[in-house]
C-alpha cells in the first residue's frame, strides 16, 4: 500500500520497526511515509473522544490508540441504517460479534 499523500511505496526496513505509521483518512486505513510525516496538515481523521489522531480502522470499527474508544465507520453505520447487503467486512464482523457474543 502506498502513502496516501505521495504514492510512495513502502520498502522493507533493515531492521526494527518501520518508519512509516498508520493512520486513518475518511473512515479508510492509510499509511504514512516518513517524509509526509514531517507535514503539520496530514488531514487525518480524529477522535471524539480525545482529539488523537493515532487511530487504527479494522472491521468496520474505528478505534483509537491512545484512549481505546471504539466507534463503527461510518461505511458500516450506513450499511445498517440503509439496510443495504452487507460486504464480506461487515459479513465477517457479523460472524465475529455472533462467535464472541457482542451484541
Amino acid at each position: 500500500m502506498p502513502c496516501y499523500r505521495c504514492g510512495a511505496r513502502q520498502t522493507d526496513p533493515v531492521r526494527g520497526a518501520s518508519p512509516w505509521k498508520r493512520g486513518v483518512r475518511a473512515e479508510t486505513q492509510v499509511l504514512i511515509c516518513p517524509d509526509c510525516q514531517r507535514e503539520h496538515d496530514l488531514d487525518l481523521d480524529a477522535c471524539a473522544s480525545c482529539a488523537s489522531t493515532a487511530l487504527i480502522c479494522r472491521l468496520g470499527e474505528v478505534e483509537c490508540r491512545a484512549c481505546g474508544s471504539v466507534r463503527l465507520a461510518q461505511a458500516s453505520r450506513e450499511l445498517v441504517t440503509s439496510g443495504a447487503p452487507p460486504g464480506l467486512s461487515a459479513e465477517v464482523e457479523a460472524a465475529l460479534n455472533r462467535v464472541l457474543g457482542r451484541t
